[in-house]
C-alpha cells in the first residue's frame, strides 16, 4: 500500500520563503551586503565569497533546462500519515501548515527538458519542506524520476539537498533508501547515466542511499555532507574533528566525491558529463 495521497494540481509555487526578502540580501558566510540582481546575475552565489545559497527545485531547473523550458511531472502527490504520527501538532497538520507558509507541496520536485540540447530527467530536493526530509513522497518521486528516464531513454539527475529521513513517517521513511537504491539499478540495466549532485546539506538517509550511488558524484562547493552531524560525532567519539570535516573539499580529497563544481559552471559541466557518458 502506497503510503501518499494523490490532489489535483496545484499553483507553481512561489518560492517566497526559499530567499530573505527585499531589496538588499546578507551573505551568511562572509557578511557581504547584496543586491537581488547581482545575487541573481552570479547565480545566487556570493560574489565577494563564492557561497552558494540554498535554492528550491525551480531555480535549479531554471538554471539546467534550455530557455527556462521543462514539463514537471508528478506533482500530484501529497505526504498521508501511516502512523498517525502527533509531536507537538499533529503530522497533517505540520503538512498543511508547511504548504500554506511556503507555498511548496512536498520536497521534491520532478521535470524533464532539454539541457544543451539533450533530453535530461531532474528530480531536486527542496530543503524548504520541513528540511527536505525524505517521507514516503520523496521516495516515489525519485523511483518515478527513475520510471521517466527509462521511458524517455534519458539520463537522470538528482539534486539532493535534505537533513534526511522524515521522522513522521518512521519505518516506511527508511524503507525509501532501499526503494530508491533498488529502482536505480534499472538505468544501470539500461546503461543510462544516473548523475547525483549532493548540495547543502546532504545528510542522514539520503548520503547513505541514493546521492551517493551516482555513475558520478557532484557537489556545489562547501556543502555539508555526512551521515551524522558533526556535532554528534564529536559529542560520541569525544574528540576535535579535521578542519573541513564533512564539507565537500574533505569528502573530494577522501574519494568520495568526483568533482566539485561551481553554480556558474554547472550546467557546463553536466552537459560535458552527459556528453561523454552517452552510450
Amino acid at each position: 500500500m502506497a503510503w501518499f495521497k494523490r490532489v489535483k494540481p496545484s499553483i507553481r509555487p512561489t518560492d517566497k520563503r526559499d530567499m530573505p526578502e527585499g531589496l538588499w540580501w546578507k551573505c551568511e558566510e562572509c557578511g557581504a551586503m547584496l543586491h537581488k540582481k547581482q545575487l541573481e546575475d552570479h547565480f545566487f552565489t556570493c560574489s565577494e565569497c563564492d557561497h552558494h545559497f540554498r535554492i528550491s527545485p525551480y531555480k535549479y531547473f531554471s538554471i539546467l533546462f534550455d530557455d527556462d523550458q521543462y514539463i514537471e511531472f508528478d506533482d500530484k502527490l501529497r505526504a498521508a500519515d501511516p502512523l498517525g504520527f502527533t509531536d507537538t501538532k499533529k503530522y497533517p497538520d505540520r503538512v498543511h501548515d508547511t504548504i500554506e507558509k511556503s507555498g511548496k507541496t512536498e520536497a521534491c520536485r520532478n521535470a524533464h527538458g532539454m539541457s544543451g540540447g539533450q533530453q535530461l530527467v531532474i528530480s531536486a530536493m527542496d530543503f524548504g519542506f520541513i528540511g527536505g526530509s525524505m517521507g514516503s513522497v520523496v521516495g516515489e518521486k525519485i523511483a518515478r524520476a527513475v520510471d521517466k528516464s527509462l521511458e524517455l531513454n534519458a539520463p537522470l539527475l538528482v539534486i539532493s539537498q535534505s537533513g534526511g529521513a522524515r521522522m513522521m513517517e518512521g519505518a516506511f521513511s527508511l524503507m525509501q533508501m532501499a526503494k530508491t537504491a533498488a529502482r536505480l539499478t534499472l538505468l544501470n540495466e539500461k546503461k543510462l547515466p544516473y548523475i547525483s549532485l549532493l548540495t547543502d546539506p546532504t545528510m542522514g538517509g539520503i548520503s547513505a542511499s541514493f546521492a551517493m550511488l551516482g555513475d558520478i558524484n557532484i557537489s556545489e562547493p562547501k556543502a555539508l555532507i555526512g551521515f551524522a552531524g558533526p556535532r554528534v560525532i564529536r559529542d560520541t567519539i569525544k574528540r576535535d574533528l579535521p578542519e573541513g570535516f564533512q564539507r565537500a573539499e574533505f569528502l573530494f580529497d577522501h574519494g568520495f566525491l568526483d568533482r566539485i563544481i561551481h553554480r556558474r559552471e554547472l550546467k557546463t559541466q553536466l552537459v560535458s558529463l552527459l556528453s561523454m557518458l552517452k552510450v
